[in-house]
């Protein structure tokens, strides 16, 4: 096995991460009720070009092996993020053949690094069960106000 290459994602990338995504989030336990492709490509597309969305990939011999997500919005500020400005952290998935290799938590501090370029006050996540330990290990704290709405 050759070395792992961190690099951010390209266009040229997308089919190959928007595969990654979908199995990602089949394996989370999503329900699937619409075909998610034409969704992703258009979202993936418009924001790496206006730069409010942000992805680090974890390459082995050219094919990609981890991903992250970071997503830039802004809101009212508030005490707790007095710039407004968040990211949403997403896309956080590693092959299960490369886990506990120490991918994900790179791949996670690159894209909260890109978040702190970009001026964010906080970074959110809604974790899957496999991933909370990942998130509290690097500092996460749970917030348990979080709640949704679903208009769908």
């Amino acid at each position: 096995m050759a070395d792992i290459i961190y690099r951010k994602l390209r266009e040229s990338d997308l089919e190959t991460f928007i595969d990654v995504r979908i199995t990602q989030l089949r394996e989370e336990g999503a329900k699937e009720k619409a075909d998610l492709k034409p969704a992703l490509w258009d979202y993936y597309r418009r924001h790496l070009s206006d730069g409010t969305f942000v992805s680090w990939i974890a390459l082995d011999d050219g094919r990609i092996v981890g991903t992250s997500g970071m997503s830039f919005v802004e809101k009212p500020p508030y005490f707790g993020c007095p710039s407004g400005r968040i990211g949403l952290l997403s896309s956080m998935y590693t092959d299960p053949g490369y886990r506990r290799r120490g991918i994900a938590r790179d791949l996670l501090g690159r894209v909260v690094d890109e978040a702190r370029a970009y001026g964010c006050g906080a970074v959110q996540i809604t974790a899957s069960d496999m991933g909370v330990l990942l998130y509290s290990d690097f500092g996460f704290v749970r917030n348990e106000n979080f709640m949704q709405y679903i208009l769908v």
